[in-house]
């Protein structure tokens, strides 16, 4: 992660201001447009999950400490090249040169992952088992083209994110990347979820059973044996 200079940080985090971010964010878009192949950049927002109960029920010092710890996951993790602000109380920021944004959401799938399996202590002495927060990528030039264009749409998929349920990542306009990443039609993946949620069980377990039933139908157990 790139670092920040005495003036440039926040003092709680360690990790650059806003002010810094705003200033650092163009010039990082402007690099990638500057390349005659347009090299990818990813912005995602990330905020902390009922960051205001966390402060209410167990005390600002430990809603500081939960700051802090995700600072240090956040920084454990992102490249060399990436930049990564505190932008506002429970909000983070970080902007990932060079890559698109399938390559962030796993990142942030897996930050999200390190942070469920921490615990802190708390203020009044209760444990905190897990940290969570949801996530929302937007990138250029796919999604946007502009700071503020960019910023808007990540924020669009951060409120998707926490609209529906939270602990989760959202891309920008998630649905132009179905037949990118793929081989399921969005009609078909609508249905899935449709099932899922009457069921009572996850879209990855109906599609591993289904994948099961497909392999055995076509004898590939057979073949193996």
């Amino acid at each position: 992660m790139a670092k920040p200079d005495t003036l440039q940080i926040d003092d709680l985090t360690k990790l650059f201001s806003r002010k810094a971010f705003l200033e650092k964010f163009p010039q990082m878009l402007k690099h990638a447009k500057a390349n005659q192949l347009e090299v990818p950049l990813s912005l995602a927002l990330i905020d902390i999950d009922h960051f205001k109960l966390i402060n209410d029920q167990h005390g600002h010092v430990t809603g500081d400490n939960v700051l802090i710890a995700l600072a240090k996951i956040l920084q454990s993790h992102v490249g060399n090249d990436a930049l990564v602000a505190r932008y506002g109380g429970d909000e983070f920021v970080a902007v990932f040169p060079g890559e698109e944004r399938e390559q962030v959401f796993l990142e942030l799938e897996k930050i999200k992952q390190d942070a469920s399996q921490r615990e802190l202590v708390a203020e009044d002495g209760d444990n905190i088992k897990g940290l969570s927060f949801s996530g929302g990528v937007a990138s250029f030039p796919i999604d946007g083209r502009t700071e503020n264009e960019l910023f808007r749409k990540a924020d669009h998929a951060l409120y998707r994110a926490k609209a529906s349920g939270r602990k989760q990542i959202r891309l920008a306009f998630e649905e132009r990347m179905v037949p990118k990443t793929t081989h399921y039609t969005q009609i078909q993946l609508e249905r899935l979820s449709k099932l899922a949620e009457n069921r009572g069980v996850s879209e990855a377990d109906l599609l591993r059973e289904a994948m099961d039933d497909f392999l055995t139908k076509y004898g590939v157990n057979d073949i193996e044996t």
